[in-house]
Formats: structure tokens, C-alpha cells, sequence
């Protein structure tokens, strides 16, 4: 019975996170030395004591949410040989999923993600950009109000998170205008999340441009393990291809639930989340519902993994 394991984004990040699953596997603390000698600050004392504004500042949330994937990762690859048909990542969860693959050097990946996150922040101006999620409508609702907000400026469907729930993104003035029309529409909620970059939108390819130079200069190779990517729902082919899918992802939505749709066709009958929290896991809940899903973020539900595995592998 085949498992894929999945990597979540930013949002999952929580001050004292991994702190149980760290006081009885070493290596997660040793991960985040690695990022922290790579970045030149104390990566594990952000996330144990904040502040929590900058555990969320975007360029510093995403090495922290890469560090925490591959460190659960680790310690899944210590305690198990169980290896998973297929891995995905969540938007930033692409690059630990790649990681993870062995298709990026977890040094590099690290430096990457700062980057990102600065290449972002850069390419729209604090304030002028936001992002929403919108509960309770159909795709095809929300992208006509999108349609219709977008007289006021860029606003898109970018996050298809399950069925009923679509986080879009764009100018704050349009983003606004489509919380409204969303509100009159019937949905159950329409709020603004509390994030200064407006990801996966238009607004993102003067940061996608800039990404893709400096992947240029990252040594990247084919994952071990197939990794399916937000931007086109498949594999990459080669690695042109899969630098591309990456600056892409900058300002394409993430497919999330076509992703689980895919793994559930390709006979995938377990999900396994890797990192903080179990946002995926909820969402999976939502979108196939007959696909087993365990997060992994402390010893109990790592266990309940390795047991959820060895019955079904």
C-alpha cells in the first residue's frame, strides 16, 4: 500500500514548536543548527521563544518552516524504512519536499528560502498587498468574484485548499473589495490573514524573476523520491524543467487539492505530514476522505505514523 509524505507551508509555525519530539530525537535541534550556521542567527531559539513577529516575518518563517520539515523528515528516516511513493509540499513545502528527495542540498535550500522571502517582501511594499481566505463558495464563484473585484486591482484565486476553501491574494484595496462581494455571495467566512505578502499572484513575478537567477546558481538535481509540484500537479521531467516550476510557483496557485486527488489516483492510500501542526492533514479530511492521513510533529503522533505505516506497507 503506497503513502506519499507532505510538507506544510507558512502558518503552521508556532513559538515552543517540536520542542516534545526534540527532547528525545537530537537530530531535529542538530537540523536547525545546520540553518542557523547557514543563516548566522539562532534558528531553534526563534521558534522555542520568539518574538512572534519575527517567527512570522516572511524571510524568516520560511527557513523555519523548511528547517522543521526536514527535521521531522530526519527523524521519520531514523526510526523507519518505510520510504513514501511520493512526496508534495504545501507552496514553501515544495522545497522541503525537494529536499527530502535529495534533489536540493539542504544548505542551499535554506539560503534559498531567505532569500525568497526577502525577494518577496521587496517586490510589494508593506501594507499594499494582502492575502484572504474564503470558506463556504465553490471555485468557480470565487474566481468570478475575483473577476469582478479586479476593476479595483490584481486580485486571484491562489490557494485551492479543499473543497470550500480558497485563499486569494492581491492589492489590498481589490482583496478588499472581493471579501465583500464574497460576503454578499453567501459565504460562510471571508477574512483578511494576517500576512504582509500577497504569495502566488501577479504581483510575485518581479520576485519569481529574481528567484529564478539564483537558481541558476544552485546545484539541483532529479528528486529520488517523485515529488509533485504545485504549479503543474506532475514531475518534473528534467531540471530545467523543475527550476522553472519553481520561480512559476511564485505567482501560479497552488493546486492543493488536485495534488491529493493526483497521489489518490497513483494508488495512494496514506498521507503522512511532515512539521509543525496538521493543516494538511485536517485539509486531506476534506478532499479525499477514503486517504488515511497522520501528521508527525511530537513522539505520540509519531508513532501513530509508524503504526498507521506498518500495517498498511
Amino acid at each position: 500500500m503506497k503513502s506519499a509524505f507532505v510538507f506544510p507551508g507558512q502558518g503552521s509555525q508556532s513559538i515552543g514548536m517540536l520542542a516534545e519530539l526534540a527532547s528525545h530525537h537530537p537530530i531535529v535541534e542538530e537540523t536547525f543548527k545546520q540553518a542557523s550556521d547557514v543563516l548566522g542567527y539562532d534558528l531553534w531559539q526563534l521558534t522555542q521563544n520568539g518574538p512572534e513577529s519575527d517567527l512570522n516575518q516572511t524571510d524568516k518563517t520560511q527557513p523555519i518552516m523548511l528547517a522543521a520539515g526536514i527535521a521531522v523528515w530526519r527523524v521519520w528516516q531514523s526510526q523507519s524504512n518505510i520510504t513514501p511513493a511520493f512526496l508534495a509540499g504545501h507552496s514553501l513545502g515544495e522545497y522541503t519536499a525537494l529536499v527530502a528527495a535529495e534533489a536540493i542540498d539542504f544548505n542551499d535550500a535554506i539560503a534559498l528560502v531567505e532569500l525568497r522571502g526577502k525577494f518577496m517582501q521587496q517586490a510589494v511594499p508593506a501594507g499594499e498587498g494582502a492575502m484572504a481566505a474564503i470558506l463556504g463558495l465553490d471555485d468557480a464563484k470565487v474566481l468570478d468574484i475575483c473577476r469582478a473585484a479586479s476593476s479595483a486591482g490584481v486580485v486571484e484565486a491562489v490557494n485551492f485548499n479543499s473543497p470550500g476553501q480558497v485563499v486569494i491574494a492581491g492589492t489590498t484595496i481589490a482583496v478588499n473589495s472581493a471579501i465583500s462581494l464574497a460576503t454578499e455571495s453567501g459565504a460562510k467566512r471571508a477574512l483578511l490573514l494576517p500576512v504582509s505578502v500577497p504569495s502566488h499572484c501577479a504581483l510575485m513575478k518581479p520576485a519569481a524573476e529574481q528567484l529564478a537567477e539564483r537558481l541558476e546558481k544552485i546545484n539541483i538535481q532529479l528528486p529520488s523520491i517523485p515529488v509533485i509540484h504545485n504549479a503543474n500537479v506532475n514531475t518534473a521531467s528534467d531540471v530545467v524543467e523543475l527550476k522553472s516550476l519553481l520561480a512559476q510557483q511564485l505567482f501560479s496557485p497552488v493546486r492543493w487539492v488536485e495534488t491529493i486527488e493526483l497521489l489518490s489516483n497513483k494508488g495512494v492510500e496514506t498521507l503522512v505530514e511532515c512539521g509543525p501542526g496538521k493543516v494538511l492533514a485536517g485539509l486531506n479530511k476534506r478532499i479525499v476522505k477514503s486517504m488515511s492521513a497522520q501528521p508527525v510533529f511530537d513522539t505520540t503522533s509519531l508513532e501513530k505514523a509508524q503504526q498507521l505505516l506498518g500495517e498498511s506497507e
